[in-house]
């Protein structure tokens, strides 16, 4: 069936490229009329917020158009995978709010891709290669210089056979011999120079045992799994666009070796997946590389892989994100054809946007100083109503307590009259939010000029709510009742990198310096990601709250609740400030 040019009309236009090219195939009845996608990760680390754009796509253009995504495990690598991955990347999913339709392995494909290599090898379209890797690379060619032939090349299909049986026997090194597949070596495409098909790794499958010590490579085992799997759209990142050729190609050879051949009456173009590529997710001051990530987390330079800093799903998650705003802020980035470095504020404003509608408001005094209301009645205190959420009425309310010593912030004091500062200092006025006017009379300072405590009076008809409360005054500040609230660890995160595009820069670096891993990253980590206040105060209410509820902290930023936090010791993350820091 020929490619033709696709031209969406106005209807469609509102959909991204992706959508459009699905619905285009809907309405033709292309595979029968079925849409069937697939997010196929690798279980060999956790997945990070590159991953959550492929997911959105996967799960949500299936959604879209009434399809079904099925959740492939990529397994085709066991010296790296672990069930533990593949249980973080299934909850990930879900998290994000998706499910699948299948949960698969490419691995369950073991058998069929081996019966297909037999069959690719006596059809003179594989063989066996015994070159090192180093005359393998060398015969390779270049983009603009033809590769030349293995000399094993044109070995008989028999004892290519039974050197591939051979592979898996357990008696061969890994390294002496490669399943190779048989197509141009002129080519221009260099995926096309008899790419491997297979290579030895003598170890067991974390799912198949010991049944096999060769094992296929990603490119032989992707296009023949989304077609023994029935998928109909293989969407991908755009490093896959120089694969595509050799996906189709290796997808009607799998069709051929079915039988699903026009000789049989069928369409060789037709009820076959195709591959279509999309940007990555790409955030400046982050690093995204399961590699990299896992050297972070070995090294000890983050807390594990859900660590707060790091740009894993989980560590979003954790850091206070909710799946919401992070397809929030897939969608405002969108879909193309050219990979872009996007501005992590982007993501913070999504948070923002999403967390102001959600977020239960809550008092916490971050760096505490006594307030002493001098005329308020000793041992009087009084239970204030303040709403969990204003743009979330049915969130409704819970009590704060009153009382005669508060701590407020030490920033909202100043020791000398200033008409531009709003806040507190001698013989200024100010609203305690959500409670009375307050008149301070003296700022008291120890003899190094640091602020020990407040002494003020109190309007006592200035309740807010009441009739009272329609004096004005400049200047609103949040408190907490010293004898009321409740000490808090708060984590305040920062990115974990000090340059804009810390993967080039350690590329860079590496090549500079000639170091790898940890020694070529360390230069570019953020010596200041992490500042931990264990002299924060809270309200005693935040203590009724489960893990991971979103927060604000009045007047200073949205904050989660830690999985570490327990009663007796609150721990809490800074997820974004209230206002974009520019």
């Amino acid at each position: 069936m020929e490619e033709k040019e696709f031209c969406p009309s106005e209807e469609v236009k509102s959909l991204n490229f992706i959508e459009q090219r699905v619905k285009k195939d809907l309405e033709e009845g292309r595979n029968g009329g079925r849409l069937q996608t697939r997010f196929p990760p690798e279980p060999n680390g956790y997945l990070h917020i590159g991953h959550a754009k492929a997911i959105a796509m996967d799960f949500g253009v299936a959604e879209k158009f009434g399809g079904v995504c099925n959740l492939r495990m990529d397994d085709t690598n066991p010296q790296k995978e672990d069930t533990e991955y593949v249980e973080a990347i299934k909850n990930d999913i879900q998290w994000l709010g998706f499910q699948w339709g299948k949960l698969v392995y490419a691995s369950d494909y073991f058998q069929d891709l081996w019966d297909f290599a037999e069959w690719c090898i006596l059809q003179g379209r594989a063989y066996v290669d015994e070159q090192t890797s180093e005359d393998i690379a060398a015969q390779k060619g270049t983009p603009t210089q033809a590769g030349t032939n293995s000399p094993f090349r044109d070995r008989p299909a028999e004892e290519s056979l039974r050197l591939f049986r051979e592979m898996n026997s357990g008696n061969v090194e890994p390294g002496k011999m490669i399943l190779r597949a048989k197509i141009d070596m002129a080519s221009p495409n260099m995926h096309f120079r008899d790419p491997i098909m297979y290579r030895v790794l003598n170890m067991p499958h974390w799912r198949t045992g010991n049944k096999w010590n060769a094992y296929p490579m990603y490119d032989f085992t992707h296009g023949q799994s989304d077609y023994l799997e029935g998928v109909t759209h293989s969407i991908c990142t755009l490093e896959f666009v120089p694969h595509r050729d050799l996906y189709d190609l290796f997808v009607t050879w799998i069709k051929e070796w079915r039988g699903e051949t026009p000789e049989n009456g069928h369409d060789i173009e037709d009820n076959r997946p195709r591959q279509f590529e999309f940007n990555k997710l790409n955030l400046n001051y982050t690093l995204m590389s399961k590699r990299n990530l896992l050297i972070l987390t070995k090294e000890g330079v983050v807390n594990g892989w859900d660590d707060p800093r790091m740009p894993t799903i989980c560590g979003i998650r954790r850091r206070g994100y909710s799946p919401e705003s992070i397809l929030r802020f897939i969608d405002s980035i969108g879909y193309t054809t050219f990979d872009a470095l996007n501005d992590i504020k982007l993501m913070e404003a999504a948070a923002r946007t999403d967390l102001n509608e959600r977020a239960t408001r809550i008092s916490a005094v971050l760096d505490p100083v006594k307030l002493i209301i001098t005329n308020y009645p000793e041992g009087k205190t009084e239970e204030l109503e303040v709403q969990n959420n204003p743009e979330r009425p049915e969130d409704g309310t819970h009590t704060i307590t009153f009382s005669r010593e508060l701590w407020i912030e030490r920033e909202d004091v100043k020791t000398e009259p200033d008409p531009k500062f709003f806040r507190i200092y001698k013989g200024k006025e100010t609203r305690l939010k959500g409670a009375y006017i307050i008149d301070c009379k003296e700022v008291h300072c120890n003899d190094s000029g640091e602020i020990e405590w407040i002494e003020c009076t109190y309007d006592p008809d200035s309740l807010a709510g009441t009739e009272g409360a329609n004096r004005k005054v400049k200047g609103t500040i949040h408190w907490l009742s010293c004898a009321h609230c409740l000490p808090a660890e708060v984590r305040n995160y920062e990115c974990l990198w000090t340059c804009e595009n810390p993967r080039d820069a350690i590329k860079q670096y590496e090549k500079e310096h000639g170091v790898r891993g940890i020694d070529a990253m360390r230069p570019f980590l953020n010596p200041n990601s992490l500042n931990i206040n264990t002299g924060a105060f809270i309200e005693a209410y935040a203590r009724t709250l489960p893990a991971f509820t979103y927060l604000q902290f009045q007047r200073t930023g949205y904050f989660n609740i830690d999985p570490d936090s327990t009663p007796d010791h609150l721990v809490f993350n800074s997820t974004v400030s209230l206002k974009d820091r520019k």
